[in-house]
């Protein structure tokens, strides 16, 4: 069955980095596009970015801190965090969907079970 696990989360001081991981399985990864999302508490899901073959796409709010990336090799996809600031806290997901890259979280199918990230000042 198809399985994403992330990894990498945890806590940074306001400025710091964070790199998250979403190793895949039971999937072809190269046929996915793959999303990195993230919830707040008391707040909805919101597109972080997304790799496809073709693109990259990211929120205007994480744009020049944080890089998508993926290692076909290793089937894992990477969410490089730098200059972290308080509003960063959220439990990050890894999300995978045959097709383009989306910032829908309804578009994909698959979804990791979450990691925290908590930034503190």
């Amino acid at each position: 069955q198809v399985r994403l696990v992330e990894s990498g989360g945890g806590l940074a001081q306001t400025g710091g980095s964070l790199r998250l991981s979403c190793a895949a399985s039971g999937l072809t990864f190269g046929l996915y596009s793959w999303g990195w999302f993230r919830q707040a508490p008391g707040k909805e899901r919101e597109f972080v970015a997304a790799i496809s073959w073709s693109d990259t796409i990211y929120a205007d709010s994480v744009k020049g801190r944080f890089t998508i990336s993926r290692d076909s090799a290793k089937n894992t996809v990477y969410l490089q965090m730098n200059d972290l600031k308080a509003e960063d806290t959220a439990v990050y997901y890894c999300s995978a969907r045959i097709g383009s890259s989306q910032t829908t979280p309804n578009a994909y199918g698959y979804w990791g079970q979450g990691s925290q990230v908590t930034v503190v000042t």
